[in-house]
């Protein structure tokens, strides 16, 4: 038996490729900053906040680690409506990629921090600076610089695990590409063109991201170290 390939689907389908590649990279791109800030701020909690502070940030980020994603946007999505709480399929989806980048973002934030030498801190003490003063301008922008690479890879991962969310029904690419493949039968041909599209879209999104490091860490690119 020969198969043929027809991506003639594309001249019907192609809009709504493109409507589902906006939204993936809309939900990425709003999820990112506010899944650092909170992996950031759980970072400083469990080294440097009271201890019932440690111990919920340590729960948090213990759940979301250990429970796949799914479920958590299924808790958002189906759960929550049980108690007549009702989320937008998109906002549901937003929610669970911040709660759940941040909590891996927590862990690489917190490497970042402990790597700093002591001695630094101690500087930054010496000057009179108060906690906060040496957490925003001696400890954050090395931390960051440090574990910057494992932010891009988590940041990408978080893109890819967009795809989870067409399982409620948000139309983000993976959920545009199965509408197509029920309707067209030519599944082959649908997910070779989504898998392109992805590859597309890891290397735009880590192209920016390395982009804002050379601007974000100028060190590092007058050393040639890579990111």
């Amino acid at each position: 038996m020969i198969y043929e390939f027809d991506f003639s689907f594309l001249n019907e389908y192609g809009p709504d490729l493109w409507n589902g590649t906006l939204l993936t990279l809309w939900m990425t791109a709003i999820s990112i900053i506010p899944g650092f800030i909170l992996g950031t701020a759980c970072a400083v909690g469990r080294l440097y906040g009271p201890p019932w502070l440690q111990r919920a940030t340590t729960v948090y980020v213990e759940a979301i680690r250990n429970t796949p994603l799914v479920i958590q946007v299924f808790w958002l999505f189906f759960g929550l409506a049980v108690l007549s709480i009702r989320i937008d399929a998109f906002y549901a989806a937003v929610i669970a990629l911040v709660i759940n980048v941040g909590a891996y973002t927590a862990e690489i934030m917190r490497a970042g921090f402990e790597s700093i030498p002591k001695g630094q801190v101690e500087a930054a003490s010496c000057l009179a600076l108060s906690r906060w003063q040496m957490l925003l301008y001696v400890q954050l922008p090395q931390a960051v610089e440090r574990v910057y690479p494992a932010l891009v890879s988590q940041f990408i991962l978080m893109m890819l695990a967009t795809s989870i969310m067409s399982q409620i029904s948000a139309p983000e690419l993976t959920g545009v590409a199965y509408q197509i493949q029920s309707f067209t039968f030519r599944g082959f041909e649908v997910y070779v063109v989504i898998a392109v599209v992805y590859l597309a879209l890891v290397t735009l999104l880590r192209a920016v991201l390395l982009g804002l490091a050379t601007v974000a860490f100028p060190r590092r690119r007058r050393l040639g170290t890579p990111l």
